[in-house]
């Protein structure tokens, strides 16, 4: 009688990436603590930009002309934003700012 045994593997266990090395410094360890909280905040602001221009292509595929006059001024200024802080390039917003103003325009 052999004794046959079956390994699995755990999927949730194996990740696509590796892990470098710890940090072995002081600073090192508290530059890492500050990256984590400052990729979570990036990921909210580039959130809230996708969500504003997700909420204008709505508005721009409804031909509601109204308000979209309504609410380009806030996308301008949620998009100047995001730009300022670096979250996307300021080239960025303004395309973006031009193209929605020409559907706008065109309705």
């Amino acid at each position: 009688m052999s004794n046959i045994v079956i390994y699995t593997i755990d999927p949730t266990k194996i990740t696509s990436y590796t892990i470098g090395a710890m940090a072995n410094t002081k600073s090192a360890i508290k530059t890492i603590r500050r990256i984590t909280r400052q990729t979570a905040v990036n990921k909210s602001r580039k959130a809230r930009f996708r969500s504003a221009l997700k909420k204008m292509n709505l508005i721009l595929d409804k031909k509601n002309k109204k308000d979209a006059l309504a609410y380009l001024p806030k996308l301008n200024s949620e998009l100047m934003k995001i730009a300022k802080t670096g979250i996307i390039k300021k080239q960025n917003a303004a395309r973006n700012i031009s193209r929605v103003t020409k559907k706008i325009n065109s309705l």
